[in-house]
């Protein structure tokens, strides 16, 4: 498993306490952080998901 997967996951995971914490506390700061930051790690998580997907292609045809 990639690392970008592992480390998007824990942006996720992370965001998402934010936005709840924002949501909870009325810190709509706090809370549009934790958006960008769940959505940066949706990303990255898809990132190593490719790079996953190209390494086992490669692996495959050698």
């Amino acid at each position: 498993m990639d690392k970008d997967r592992i480390e998007g996951s824990a942006h996720q995971a992370e965001g998402k306490v934010k936005e709840t914490l924002g949501k909870l506390t009325g810190d709509t700061k706090l809370q549009a952080e934790g958006n960008s930051e769940k959505a940066a790690g949706k990303v990255q998580n898809i990132v190593g998901g490719i790079k996953d997907t190209i390494e086992d292609a490669a692996k495959s045809n050698s």
